[in-house]
C-alpha cells in the first residue's frame, strides 16, 4: 500500500510540474509570488541565439520563511529514502519535489529555473543541516546541480 501511495503521489507531483511548464511557457502564470520574507534571490537566464550569448535578469523574487521552513519540512523526511535509493533516484525525487514546492508558492518554477542556486541558498539559509544532509545523500556538490527541469 505505501509503494501506490507513492506512485499516486509521484503522479500528481509530474502532472502538476508539466501544467507549471505549460502556465510559465504561455505567459498565463498570474500567480503572485510569495511575499513578506527576509531571504532574497535575484538570478539571470542566459541563452544562446545564433551563437550570441546574452543575459536576460529575471526580476527579484521573495521567499517568505514560511515558504523556506516548508522547503526544508519537505526535504527532510526524504533524506533516509535517498540515502537507500541511492543518489540517481534521490535526484529523481530531489528534482521533483522542487518543482512540487515551487508550484505551491504560487508557480514560481520559472524562477526557480533561472536561479537554481535559489534552492541552495534557501536551504542553507533555513536548514543548513538539512542542505548538507540532502548533499550527501544525493552525491551532488550543491542542490542546484540536481535540478533538472
Amino acid at each position: 500500500m505505501p509503494q501506490t501511495r507513492w506512485i499516486s503521489r509521484s503522479t500528481l507531483v509530474v502532472a502538476g510540474i508539466f501544467a507549471a511548464v505549460a502556465l510559465t511557457a504561455c505567459g498565463n502564470d498570474s500567480s503572485p509570488a510569495p511575499t513578506g520574507s527576509s531571504s532574497s534571490t535575484t538570478g539571470s537566464a542566459t541563452t544562446t541565439s545564433a551563437g550570441k550569448t546574452t543575459s536576460a535578469p529575471t526580476t527579484t523574487l521573495e521567499i517568505s520563511d514560511a515558504s523556506a521552513t516548508q522547503l526544508c519540512d519537505m526535504i527532510r523526511p526524504e533524506l533516509s529514502n535517498w540515502r537507500v535509493q541511492g543518489p540517481t533516484l534521490g535526484r529523481i525525487g530531489l528534482n521533483a519535489l522542487v518543482h512540487e514546492w515551487a508550484l505551491r508558492n504560487g508557480g514560481i518554477n520559472g524562477h526557480v529555473l533561472a536561479d537554481k542556486p535559489m534552492i541552495d541558498r534557501i536551504t542553507t539559509k533555513s536548514c543548513a543541516d538539512v542542505h548538507q544532509q540532502a548533499i550527501e545523500a544525493l552525491e551532488l556538490p550543491d542542490l542546484a546541480s540536481g535540478i533538472a527541469f
